[in-house]
């Protein structure tokens, strides 16, 4: 593939809701280019885009795939990200990649979740923004309701360039508004110039005059024509349609099937008209570590390297790959750049340009391009790749926080080792991923959904040969005391030769909330000699981290050292640290103990629409509601809720609010169980532990 300026590149991002069909259109683009003699098919599972075994087996995507297409002397480095929720992560860093969106939308299913959190997305990145209305020719496919939709949803900007020859089974082909030209689609994807069928007049007229007052209303000047009902050729609409989609004040709505295919061609030739170039996107800024400074990134040849590394791809057996979108300089093959996150120099062997799995060596590649190294050896997705006497760094990559958290059981006992190298690897691929281990002792895997952590246990197994399970994780409860006792603790052995004896009498006292743990010595007169109280601290400590009551550790309490009596020659360390834990055991036990659970200060975004349904649920979930916040269109819930009622609520919001709500939540505070629960906890933690 040949080098291109950044005039000629378009880097075009595909978003839209799981099942829109954005894998299929990308593939349906590579056809029309003529780079692929064969069309592959998502039902399939031989696209360009879908070559992960888990894409193929699933028939989903779950990363983003770069697919560059060649068209009429230009480039355009489509990316095509996943629409499920649980791959938000790859859809964000793509946008950090891409200078505008096409947002894919099912003629049948209209504007879905999908389409709505793909459009906030790219609004938060300032981005150009288009729509194309996909599956013309399936069952239930309605235009002018899926137009209505868009409109309604995301205003009235939102504007076709196209209208359909048909819909559903009569879906033939499409008309240019501009030109008011129509096209046939014919077999193989080809499609012709033809009249315009007298069934598609009407609407054609009827929309042409939508557009015509969409455009006039962003130019002073076709503002006057429009108003003095002048004509506005086509040359001043295509001019002024530009201006407009780059700025943001006119999204445009184009058309087809990827499956047939009709309309990638339209597609492509309309991203080269409306779409901003490499070179005309908006410059980004970085900081120059040499003076702390500010710096606007363009994309100039003669500027010095800056690249934005946006996605790592990890594989046991390949390497690490890197894929990176230069912003300004020129990136060349058999030389060093600089990681100006990781302060590090890295050896850069061969640049590639990648389709799909497909790896094309290139000599370099220039500003505006997106490309691929392999083999960096510090290098993350998020840093900076520049020059080392020029360091600059772009502020990175916003991930979203995973919120669904199991735990990770290894099938076959000794691969621990293994799965923690593993999970590391796969971690640098996807950082909305991550993995720790837990105040119970468990590792800890969290992600963004049930399809997320299915899919990495597949990974682990497949890529790793390392077979695990997925638990729920074990609350972190804690015990403690709600009265003072005092305790007596003796041990005695005598078993010929040097006994034992440890003598000590303790008094346990509850603490405030969060203080953890006193120890005072209040010995006189020498009753347990200095050298063994440290040693009756010990104990004390090392029953506290096992629990009494059900296996948790003890918090919140001080034990005071009172009295006691040792033997000249049988007492020892050991006797005084086992007295000392038999008598908080006792005195425990006395002290009228309970079940701590941890608590979470859970903050839930929702549409308004959504919001009794889920102060029901968490009121269910023994929640308690600590107030409410208007943020936009949507309401803030802040609450206290158990963890132990937390840990599918990722799952169980999704549900309720069809994928619109989301919630961060943190540990608050620790507060008693409830007595009916408390007892079951304890007797399930008791059955565990004599198993």
């Amino acid at each position: 593939m040949k080098r291109y300026e950044a005039s000629h590149i378009r880097n075009v991002a595909l978003a839209g809701h799981g099942g829109s069909g954005k894998t299929q259109l990308a593939e349906a683009m590579l056809f029309a280019t003529g780079a692929v003699s064969r069309m592959g098919r998502v039902d399939e599972g031989n696209t360009a885009s879908d070559w992960d075994p888990e894409e193929t087996k699933r028939r989903i995507s779950i990363s983003t795939s770069l697919i560059p297409c060649e068209w009429k002397g230009h480039k355009v480095n489509v990316l095509d990200t996943p629409g499920y929720f649980d791959f938000v992560g790859e859809v964000q860093s793509a946008l950090q990649a891409a200078d505008a969106m096409v947002c894919v939308v099912c003629a049948a299913s209209g504007v879905e979740v999908g389409t709505e959190k793909a459009w906030a997305m790219a609004e938060q990145h300032g981005l150009p923004r288009a729509f194309f209305v996909n599956k013309m020719d399936r069952d239930n496919a309605d235009f002018d309701r899926t137009v209505a939709q868009l409109r309604e949803t995301f205003g009235q900007h939102v504007v076709p360039l196209q209208v359909p020859i048909g819909q559903a089974e009569t879906f033939s082909g499409l008309v240019d508004l501009v030109s008011l030209q129509a096209y046939a689609g014919r077999p193989g994807g080809a499609v012709e110039p033809v009249p315009l069928p007298e069934e598609a007049e009407e609407r054609t007229h009827a929309y042409l005059e939508t557009l015509k007052e969409a455009v006039a209303a962003t130019d002073d000047e076709l503002t006057l024509k429009y108003l003095e009902e002048e004509e506005i050729t086509a040359d001043e609409l295509r001019d002024a349609l530009a201006r407009a989609i780059r700025q943001g004040q006119i999204v445009p709505v184009w058309l087809g099937s990827a499956l047939r295919p009709v309309g990638a061609d339209a597609l492509l030739d309309g991203i080269l008209q409306y779409f901003p170039s490499a070179a005309e996107a908006a410059p980004r800024s970085a900081l120059d570590l040499r003076t702390d400074d500010t710096v606007t990134c363009d994309a100039r040849e003669d500027a010095p390297l800056a690249a934005l590394v946006f996605k790592t791809v990890s594989d046991p057996y390949v390497g690490r790959l890197t894929l990176f979108r230069i912003v300004s300089g020129r990136l060349s093959g058999d030389g060093n750049v600089f990681n100006a996150n990781k302060e590090r120099e890295e050896r850069v062997g061969q640049v590639y340009v990648l389709r799909g799995k497909e790896q094309m060596s290139v000599p370099e590649l220039g500003p505006g391009d997106i490309g691929a190294v392999n083999k960096l050896q510090v290098t993350a997705t998020g840093d900076t790749l520049c020059r080392k006497d020029r360091p600059l760094k772009f502020s990175g990559i916003d991930f979203p926080q995973p919120n669904l958290t199991l735990a990770l059981v290894p099938k076959a006992k000794g691969d621990e080792e293994k799965i923690g190298a593993a999970l590391a690897r796969i971690q640098e691929e996807d950082p909305t991923l991550r993995a720790e281990k837990g105040q119970a002792g468990q590792l800890l895997v969290s992600g963004l959904g049930d399809l997320h952590l299915e899919i990495l246990i597949s990974r682990l197994a497949r890529k790793f040969g390392v077979e695990v399970d997925l638990v729920p994780p074990k609350v972190p409860y804690r015990e403690t005391i709600r009265a003072s006792v005092k305790a007596e603790g003796k041990h005695k052995k005598q078993t010929g030769g040097r006994g034992q004896y440890g003598h000590v009498f303790l008094e346990l006292s509850p603490l405030p909330p969060g203080s953890g743990f006193e120890f005072e010595d209040k010995i006189f007169g020498g009753a347990v000699p200095k050298q063994y109280i440290p040693a009756v601290e010990k104990g004390v400590r090392e029953t506290m981290e096992e629990g009494v009551l059900a296996g948790y550790p003890v918090v919140d309490v001080k034990v005071t050292l009172y009295d006691g009596s040792y033997h000249s020659v049988d007492s020892s360390e050991m006797a005084f640290k086992i007295a000392a834990s038999m008598a908080f055991k006792k005195g425990f036990a006395e002290a009228r103990p309970v079940l701590l659970e941890p608590v979470m200060l859970v903050e839930v975004t929702v549409p308004e629409r959504f919001m009794g349904d889920v102060i029901g649920d968490l009121n269910k979930k023994r929640g308690r509601i600590l107030g409410m916040d208007p943020d936009g269109n949507y309401q803030v819930i802040r609450a206290h809720v158990p963890m132990a009622e937390m840990v599918r609520y990722a799952v169980d919001l999704r549900s309720i609010t069809q994928g619109r709500g989301s919630f961060r939540a943190e540990l608050d505070h620790y507060e008693e169980v409830p007595e009916h629960l408390a007892e079951a906890i304890i007797s399930e933690s008791r059955a565990g532990q004599a198993s």
